[in-house]
């Protein structure tokens, strides 16, 4: 049966599976730090409330659970149980992807060897990860954070993509427009300059669906 508890205690559980506190959860999902304190799963009455269908929906594209990963928690499975969900992919290093003959043409890691990192259920066998090194996408993404990227998937004004130049450069940006001629990329640190590249420039694109902060 659907409960309050199983409910608040399933948003615990999820935040704790991505080592956020629950308010860590509330600001990686762009809401109000506080929105799932304690006192806010109470109605100025006393009365249990429920949490919004909008924050449901935001945590879980902020931390890439799937929904049936979600569902498994308010039903109290076990960790075992939701983990077989899961599913493995290749991570990479930014250094890597800059580097010559470790990706095809279509943007997708090429050989065999790579390290493997866990991913949740929504990744697809297409998706990889890469590790940011150093600070150029301070704030949002530090030093040690994975970017799950998914070559070929549809992008659009907004998304945050993951783009390298024919010159070997990686960089992880928000894409702003895209014309046949060139892109308009966005800087996610204010100390790097919005880019305008020409698409014969561009080797790859991918979108990030997911990161691990």
């Amino acid at each position: 049966m659907l409960s309050h508890d199983r409910v608040w205690a399933a948003i615990d559980a999820l935040a704790e599976r991505y080592s956020l506190s629950a308010s860590g959860l509330a600001r990686r999902a762009g809401l109000d730090s506080t929105a799932f304190n304690k006192s806010k799963r109470l109605s100025s009455d006393g009365r249990p409330r429920w949490p919004s269908t909008e924050s449901l929906a935001k945590i879980i594209e902020a931390t890439g659970a799937s929904l049936e990963e979600f569902t498994g928690l308010v039903e109290g499975r076990s960790a075992a149980s939701v983990a077989q969900h899961r599913s493995a992919v290749p991570l990479l290093g930014f250094a890597q992807a800059g580097a010559g003959g470790f990706f095809d043409d279509a943007g997708y890691p090429a050989g065999q060897g790579w390290d493997l990192v866990e991913l949740p259920a929504r990744a697809t066998e297409t998706s990889y990860a890469l590790q940011v090194q150093g600070d150029s996408m301070l704030p949002l993404y530090r030093n040690g954070d994975v970017l799950i990227v998914e070559p070929g998937a549809p992008t659009r004004k907004g998304d945050r993509v993951v783009v390298k130049t024919t010159a070997g450069e990686v960089m992880a940006k928000v894409l702003d427009r895209q014309t046949v001629k060139s892109i308009v990329l966005v800087s996610l640190n204010p100390a790097h300059p919005d880019r305008d590249i020409p698409t014969r420039e561009i080797e790859w694109m991918a979108r990030i669906v997911w990161a691990s902060q």
